[in-house]
């Protein structure tokens, strides 16, 4: 290999590396816990402004030959990373990076051969290009792994909880007439998925036939509610059942107040009823825990693992999470009510759904909706697999 052969290729190679590292830091996959290769696009255009800069002087078709070069080594260690951390190549979003690529280096090109009048000029242009570029990339892909919500005609989701989902942050009912409710951010999310039905027993409002029910860490249930539950999904319904041995969720209120949320699970005899024993999370876990779940993404705290489990049951994340045939239905249990604490699954920046650090309320909406809910319009994450299994 002549040196005029091999100054191309240590450049593609350069250019390569840089943006993978941008994309591995600056990018989120690091912070993000995902390999996904789109989240190189919004920082697609340092890299390829410093391959134009040092090639401008070169014929077209040499500097085209290198920046295809470069583009095909990041993408072929982008494919790597991903099927060895996540499984999947992730090809949507290896094409995604590729269209953006060529459109990046397109661009950059044509900078490095246009002749700015004075250095002064050709800096600002160089900075509006990349801050232009970087502001265009994370506006598409905000939309790429934007959720579409459930169909219309979906049944409503029966949801019984005692965590402060609605009518948060005062107990002067004057004021929060006055205000307005201010929903949770989980149940915000959740109604604009698909419908709600929150409802405080379970006594006169039982789930009906085809639809599903959420049992969010309720309060106390009375026996005849104990009962309704059993039943509907023996009948054949479907149910998501969140208990927490010890919650996490944050007290408004002093200690004892009732309207703060339960301490602790008061679903055991349900549980007990079902052949399932949750326990306490392990001591001193004191940090938020990724588990995967069917391909999803959630992020818990402190959750209880299940001890006992009957047969029929599929267990996830280490005993924290179950699948459990129950009759003619089933149900999902999970050791955890803070996973619906906002800062656990919310995008590192609001409105930025590409950023986001769990599947969390998208895996809830498809439980609760038949999998008519929370699917990406064209590109999902591809989750770093989690040790615990």
């Amino acid at each position: 290999m002549t040196a005029r052969t091999r100054r191309p290729l240590l450049r593609a190679l350069a250019i390569a590396l840089l943006a993978l590292m941008l994309a591995w830091i600056a990018g989120g996959q690091y912070w993000l816990g995902r390999i996904d290769p789109a989240l190189a696009i919004p920082l697609l255009a340092p890299p390829m402004l410093l391959l134009a800069w040092w090639q401008r002087r070169e014929a077209a078709r040499v500097r085209w030959r290198t920046i295809l070069t470069a583009l095909a080594i990041l993408l072929a260690a982008q494919g790597l990373l991903s099927l060895s951390l996540a499984g999947s190549a992730g090809w949507a979003q290896l094409a995604s990076a590729l269209l953006a690529g060529v459109a990046a280096a397109w661009a950059a090109d044509a900078f490095a051969q246009w002749r700015a009048r004075g250095r002064a000029l050709g800096l600002l242009a160089a900075l509006a290009l990349m801050f232009g570029w970087f502001a265009a990339g994370h506006a598409l892909l905000s939309f790429l792994y934007r959720p579409f919500a459930a169909a219309p005609a979906a049944p409503p989701a029966t949801m019984l909880t005692g965590l402060p989902l609605r009518w948060t942050g005062g107990g002067d009912i004057a004021a929060m007439i006055a205000e307005g409710a201010r929903d949770d951010p989980a149940l915000a999310r959740l109604e604009a998925s698909g419908p709600v039905k929150l409802v405080d027993s379970l006594v006169d409002n039982v789930p009906p036939r085809g639809s599903t029910l959420l049992v969010a860490h309720p309060r106390a249930l009375a026996p005849q509610e104990l009962v309704a539950i059993d039943a509907f999904v023996r009948g054949g319904g479907r149910a998501v059942v969140l208990g927490d041995a010890l919650s996490g969720w944050p007290m408004e209120y002093p200690l004892g107040d009732p309207r703060n949320p339960p301490v602790t699970s008061l679903l055991t005899p349900l549980l007990d009823h079902w052949g399932v024993t949750l326990g306490a999370s392990p001591v001193g876990e004191k940090q938020a825990v990724a588990v995967d779940v069917d391909g999803a993404r959630l992020r818990l705290f402190s959750a209880g693992r299940f001890d006992r489990l009957p047969p029929g049951c599929r267990a996830y994340g280490g005993r924290r999470v179950a699948l459990c045939r129950i009759g003619a239905g089933e149900a999902w249990l999970v050791g955890d009510a803070d996973l619906l604490f906002a800062p656990l699954w919310q995008p590192l920046v609001a409105g930025a759904p590409h950023l986001r650090r769990a599947d969390t309320m998208d895996w809830l909406a498809a439980r609760l909706w038949d999998g008519t809910a929370g699917q990406a319009v064209a590109l999902r994450p591809l989750w770093i697999r989690s040790n615990d299994d």
